[in-house]
């Protein structure tokens, strides 16, 4: 990557270029066209970002004046640990920016993120298939060996 991208918090007026990042997050993992969020969520999401007594936040990826990357992250309790854990719950770079240290960079801000907000640990989950994601995990984080289990409600 010729620049390093800058990394900032998520601003109002990013909505039009945050949404297509959304919009490829959640295709990459299935949710489109039938099986696509309803609008609904992604507008409670987006406020979300800019309410003070929500504990999710988001970041951007920016370079040349263009928003490449998303990370988007909660704090929360653990029964495990005295101080709050930071889950990254979604993180996207956009294609053409893809092998560039976009993600990598978007993972360290999180990082950087929950060591001032006082926490202990950060995690994330992601698909089995998603190779190209998990190549990079395996360089900045440690598979802990859990599977995860759901049940929609």
């Amino acid at each position: 990557m010729s620049e390093r991208p800058m990394i900032r918090q998520i601003l109002r007026s990013d909505y039009d270029a945050w949404r297509p990042l959304w919009d490829g997050y959640n295709t990459f993992y299935g949710r489109t066209g039938p099986t696509a969020l309803p609008e609904e969520i992604t507008r409670a999401t987006w406020e979300r970002f800019f309410d003070t007594s929500e504990p999710i936040n988001a970041l951007v990826a920016e370079e040349s004046g263009h928003l490449i990357g998303l990370a988007h992250y909660l704090f929360h309790r653990s029964t495990t640990r005295l101080r709050d854990v930071c889950y990254l719950q979604d993180l996207f770079t956009a294609e053409s920016a893809r092998g560039r240290g976009v993600g990598r960079h978007l993972i360290e801000a999180v990082y950087q993120a929950a060591r001032n907000a006082g926490s202990s640990r950060v995690y994330w989950h992601t698909q089995v298939t998603n190779q190209a994601g998990r190549a990079l995990y395996e360089k900045v984080a440690n598979h802990s060996g859990f599977i995860v289990y759901s049940h929609e409600l």
